[in-house]
C-alpha cells in the first residue's frame, strides 16, 4: 500500500497538466474566479461609489418662481412607463433609469433646473436644460404644473427627439392664481411693472417696448435667463474673450502666436507628429490688422472647427 502511495506522489506533478489541459471544467474545478459586473442605475443605487454615478454639466438654477412652490424643493417624484423609471425633482433635475438587471442598463439626466416658461404674464412650465449629450445637442424637458389631489409625477412623453414633456400634479396650483408673475415679484419689481404699464396706457412705449421691458424685468427677478448667462453655459460656464480695442485684440493675437510655437517646438523635439494649420503670423512690427471674416467670428466666440490647430 505505501508503494502505491509513493507511485501515485510520483506521477501526480505529471497528471496535473494533463487536466488542465481537458478544458475549462477541469480547470475550473481547481480554482474559480468569480467577475463582478458594474452597474449604473446612477443616482437611484445606493450601493454605487459617488464617482459612478450620475454625473451633471452644471448646478442647478436658484430658487425663482412662487414661493408656495419652494416647498417642492428637495424631494422627488417618480414615474415607471414601460421599462423606464423617470424622476422628477423640482427646482433641481429630471433622470430616466432603465429598469433592467444588464450589467448596462442605461441611466441619464434629461435636463437640469434652468428657468420658467412665462406666457400671458403666467408661469406656464419649469424647463429642465443642459442634460446629457443627444446627438448634436443636450437633452431637455419642460415640466407643466397642472392641479391634482396630490404631489405626483403623472405622465412622461418625448415629442420630438431629446426633448421630454413632463405633467406634475399639485394641488400647489389648483388656485386660479397660484401660477400669476405679478403677485411673485418682489414689491421694488412689482412698482417697475405698473410704471411699465402707465407707460404704455400713456402711449409713451409701443407693445414691443412693453413686452421688452417686461421680459428684463423676469430677468432680474430670475424667472427667465438673461442672453449672457444662456451663453455661459453653453461654453461650459466660461464666458468668452472681450476685448475693448482692436489693439487689445492684435496684441492678445500676438501672445497666442508665441504660445503655438513653443508647443510646436516642444511636439518636434519630441517627434511627435502635429497637423499644420494655415495661419498667417501676425505682424511683429506693423500696426493692427482689420479681423477677417473668420477671425471676426471666433472674437464673438465662435470655437471654429475641433482638431489639433497646433
Amino acid at each position: 500500500m505505501a508503494a502505491r502511495s509513493g507511485v501515485f506522489l510520483l506521477l501526480l506533478p505529471l497528471l496535473l497538466p494533463g487536466l488542465a489541459a481537458r478544458g475549462p471544467a477541469a480547470a475550473a474545478a481547481a480554482k474559480m474566479k468569480v467577475v463582478e459586473e458594474p452597474n449604473s442605475f446612477g443616482l437611484n443605487n445606493p450601493f454605487l461609489p459617488q464617482t459612478g454615478r450620475l454625473q451633471p454639466k452644471r448646478d442647478p438654477s436658484p430658487l425663482s418662481g412662487p414661493a408656495h412652490l419652494f416647498r417642492l424643493s428637495g424631494k422627488c417624484f417618480s414615474l415607471v412607463e414601460s421599462t423606464y423609471k423617470y424622476e422628477l425633482c423640482p427646482f433641481h433635475n429630471v433622470t430616466q433609469h432603465e429598469q433592467t438587471f444588464r450589467w448596462n442598463a442605461y441611466s441619464g439626466i434629461l435636463g437640469i433646473w434652468h428657468e420658467w416658461e412665462i406666457s400671458n404674464n403666467t408661469f406656464r412650465g419649469m424647463w429642465m436644460r443642459d442634460g446629457d449629450s443627444c446627438r448634436s445637442r443636450s437633452r431637455q424637458s419642460k415640466v407643466e404644473l397642472t392641479c391634482g389631489k396630490s404631489n405626483r409625477l403623472a405622465h412622461v412623453s418625448e415629442p420630438s427627439t431629446c426633448v421630454y414633456a413632463l405633467t406634475f400634479e399639485t394641488p400647489l396650483v389648483c388656485h386660479p392664481h397660484s401660477l400669476l408673475v405679478y403677485p411673485a415679484l418682489p414689491a421694488a419689481l412689482q412698482h417697475r411693472w405698473d410704471q411699465v404699464e402707465q407707460d404704455l396706457a400713456d402711449e409713451l412705449i409701443t407693445s414691443q417696448g412693453y413686452e421688452k421691458l417686461l421680459r428684463a424685468l423676469f430677468e432680474e427677478a430670475g424667472y427667465l435667463k438673461t442672453p449672457e448667462d444662456i451663453d455661459s453655459v453653453r461654453e461650459g460656464g466660461a464666458k468668452a474673450l472681450a476685448f475693448q480695442t482692436l489693439e487689445n485684440c492684435s496684441e492678445a493675437h500676438r501672445e497666442l502666436w508665441k504660445e503655438v510655437r513653443r508647443l510646436r517646438s516642444v511636439l518636434t523635439q519630441h517627434g511627435i507628429p502635429y497637423a499644420q494649420a494655415a495661419e498667417t503670423p501676425p505682424s511683429e512690427h506693423g500696426g493692427p490688422r482689420t479681423p477677417t471674416d473668420g477671425t471676426a467670428e471666433q472674437l464673438r466666440g465662435d470655437p471654429g472647427p475641433r482638431g489639433n490647430t497646433l
